[in-house]
């Protein structure tokens, strides 16, 4: 069972839900340490105190704001945990969204919040599963590692998760990233169209989402552990110049369908519902042939 981060309580109006917060994701990746090339000895990383140049022990070392060049005034935990902010105990809930409403640049880490206990059982299912029938989701603040932070409440499966949320003056401007202006055609957004409906899947489960990077990592450890030679790692293909945008589109949906084991040799990009109402616009807008011109006066095509 994850370890307990914080304990606290969701502050719902009235109500309030004694829970515990444990981090809802974990890492597989490996690790590495720093050691002396010329022995293998490990490198550590230790603490001196500049003014006595000396080691000084976790014990000693404290926080400390620097006021001035000259001045540094000490922060202790006992000060942040005494912070005078009801955020300080609490996850106080401050408004309900849509959940589209929000965009994902702000959403960050999540967290599995569990109730404290039996006592909260009640109030903690009455806030899942007003959440889960609203459809919305809870914006709150909360104060941890001494900043407060604006995070949001969701619902998965049975239980309630906290994502950390970037405030908003802490995103960036795109704008000044973006390329020049340029003009893309309805049959270029169209075929970019067929293509993700060719790439379209139900869940993100399979070997397509597996770590290979530690997989890779793992092999070569070991074939070293061993003193074997190094597995060859297939070189990746290189990116080339786009120079025709619907010969790419083309061969994408080709490569795609035959990574999924469908007929390949496709060399005209599906008819997205878009593509297909055009053509039967302009089909319906072709003048009637004069043997049928009396037959379908009474009932002329409507203009698409």
């Amino acid at each position: 069972m994850p370890r307990t981060i914080w304990s606290g309580a969701i502050s719902f109006g009235l109500v309030t839900v004694p829970i515990h917060v444990q981090s809802a994701t974990e890492s597989h990746s490996i690790r590495f340490h720093q050691y002396h090339l010329e022995d293998m000895g490990r490198v550590r990383t230790r603490k001196v105190c500049e003014l006595e140049d000396r080691e000084v022990s976790n014990a000693e070392i404290g926080k400390g704001y620097e006021y001035a060049k000259d001045q540094v005034v000490a922060i202790s935990d006992e000060d942040l945990r005494d912070l005078p902010l009801p955020t300080a105990k609490a996850i106080e809930i401050d408004a309900f969204i849509a959940a589209d409403d929000i965009d994902p640049i702000r959403i960050g880490e999540g967290y599995y919040l569990s109730p404290d206990g039996q006592v909260a059982a009640k109030p903690y299912k009455l806030l899942r599963e007003a959440l889960a029938r609203s459809s919305k989701v809870a914006i709150a603040k909360y104060a941890w590692s001494g900043r407060e932070r604006l995070g949001m409440l969701r619902v998965r499966d049975d239980a309630i998760v906290l994502h950390a949320m970037h405030w908003p003056d802490e995103i960036r401007d795109p704008a000044e990233l973006l390329p020049e202006p340029v003009d893309v055609s309805e049959d270029e957004i169209d075929g970019a169209l067929a293509l993700m409906e060719t790439m379209s899947r139900d869940d993100l489960e399979g070997d397509d989402f597996k770590d290979s990077y530690t997989e890779a990592m793992e092999k070569i450890i070991e074939a070293k552990r061993e003193e074997k030679p190094l597995p060859e790692m297939p070189e990746p293909e290189k990116p080339g110049r786009v120079l025709d945008l619907m010969a790419a589109l083309e061969e994408s949906v080709s490569k795609a369908k035959a990574s999924r084991g469908e007929n390949a040799d496709i060399h005209e990009l599906p008819k997205t519902k878009k593509r297909a109402a055009a053509k039967k616009a302009t089909a319906k807008k072709q003048p009637a042939k004069k043997s049928a011109a009396k037959k379908t006066s009474a009932r002329r095509p409507r203009s698409a």
